[in-house]
């Protein structure tokens, strides 16, 4: 596993579209929070606080992801490195726990400048105002379990196709359905008070923003566990189907 994590760094850093992606991430964060004239501009919003920016990363993450996730297995089946692979002494889930832990250390570089943000609003605020310090660990915390769902969404997307492109949109997609999707569906007037609640529950966006409130609760953080579990089994299904495939080809 810490050799497919090693070369699945080295690959993104060789290739531009590595750069790109992490760039738009904190340049479109940037633009959005400090230049454009919007509700989500910090000092438009004229409040010592990090809503804007928790509000919107989750938006941003969701095009950063499957961008860096498109290439994981689908190169590989591109390029028929599958087969080299399938005979090395590695598992299939040794194989796609490298490429997931290698992307999510990517997600946490790329998150890991933000933090300029709650030194410069800290600054800006008047001496007498204190940062909600609970509220931004916990939407860290939050940020982090949404990445490492998103990257293990991505990473079972980019194993049902070798297509780059088809695997980003698909990827795009599914997160998209899962953060929000559940959301927008409890609002639909045909599902009464009780059950909207409990169908809210089961997308990502309900347990993101309870996170975000700085209360680190047991019920959220095995839900995101949960479903990352359960996208790398799909993930390592998707890849076995798929070697014994070019196995009986061959």
């Amino acid at each position: 596993m810490r050799s497919i994590f090693i070369k699945e760094i080295n690959s993104f850093f060789s290739s531009i579209v590595g750069y790109v992606a992490l760039l738009f991430f904190l340049i479109a964060c940037g633009l959005f929070l400090w230049i454009i004239p919007s509700e989500n501009n910090m000092l438009w919003y004229g409040m010592a606080s990090m809503d804007s920016f928790f509000s919107m990363a989750p938006m941003l993450l969701l095009m950063l992801v499957p961008a860096v996730t498109m290439r994981s297995l689908s190169d590989e089946f591109r390029t028929g490195t599958i087969e080299w692979l399938s005979t090395k002494p590695i598992t299939d889930l040794n194989i796609i726990l490298g490429k997931y832990f290698a992307t999510l250390t990517l997600i946490a570089f790329a998150l890991l400048p933000t933090l300029v943000y709650v030194y410069t609003i800290s600054n800006l605020s008047l001496p007498d105002v204190d940062l909600d310090r609970g509220a931004i660990i916990g939407s860290y915390v939050g940020l982090f379990f949404l990445a490492a769902t998103y990257s293990a969404v991505g990473v079972f997307c980019s194993s049902l196709t070798a297509n780059q492109i088809v695997g980003f949109l698909i990827s795009l997609l599914a997160c998209y359905l899962l953060f929000d999707g559940f959301e927008q569906l409890s609002k639909l007037p045909k599902f009464s008070e009780g059950i909207d609640y409990y169908l809210s529950m089961i997308g990502m966006s309900f347990h993101y923003k309870s996170l975000s409130k700085g209360l680190i609760e047991t019920r959220d953080v095995v839900y995101f566990l949960s479903i990352i579990i359960l996208f790398i089994s799909l993930t390592r299904y998707s890849l076995n189907s798929r070697t014994r495939g070019v196995a009986r080809t061959g």
